[in-house]
């Protein structure tokens, strides 16, 4: 039997690739709800608060204060929602989202970019919000 060398090495490559991925998987940015009503509705925050925070920037607000204004303006959407599904919110991953969210649709005009401006974003965003909504939770 002859064995063809170039099948053999194609076949250990894919071998040795596969191993790697199985010891060390790749990284990604992934949220812990797997309810797709929760999903749908952390969207919709995330892209409503995004929306007022960048649109508060580009209007020439201090950081602070479109921080201060989206928080509020966003916790009133929610605190009037009737939908149920808001009680399983995680408040980390809806930072998470939120932060990935305001990065990408404006991060770049002040500064922030990347998995670095993510978590600097998150972790302003959990400070301040708090600071000005202590007993209060976005998910109700």
């Amino acid at each position: 039997m002859r064995i063809n060398l170039r099948l053999l090495l194609k076949f250990f490559l894919v071998f040795f690739i596969s191993v790697i991925n199985l010891l060390n998987p790749p990284l990604g940015l992934a949220f812990d709800t797997t309810d797709p009503n929760v999903s749908l509705l952390q969207n919709r925050i995330s892209n409503n608060f995004s929306r007022k925070y960048c649109k508060a920037i580009q209007n020439g607000f201090s950081k602070d204060e479109a921080m201060k204004s989206a928080i509020v303006k966003t916790e009133n959407i929610i605190s009037f929602s009737y939908n149920p599904q808001k009680k399983w919110i995680e408040k980390d991953d809806l930072a998470n989202q939120i932060s990935l969210q305001v990065v990408n649709d404006c991060g770049w005009s002040f500064g922030l970019i990347g998995k670095e401006g993510v978590n600097y974003f998150k972790s302003y965003f959990l400070e301040i919000y708090e600071k000005i909504t202590p007993e209060k939770n976005f998910s109700g």
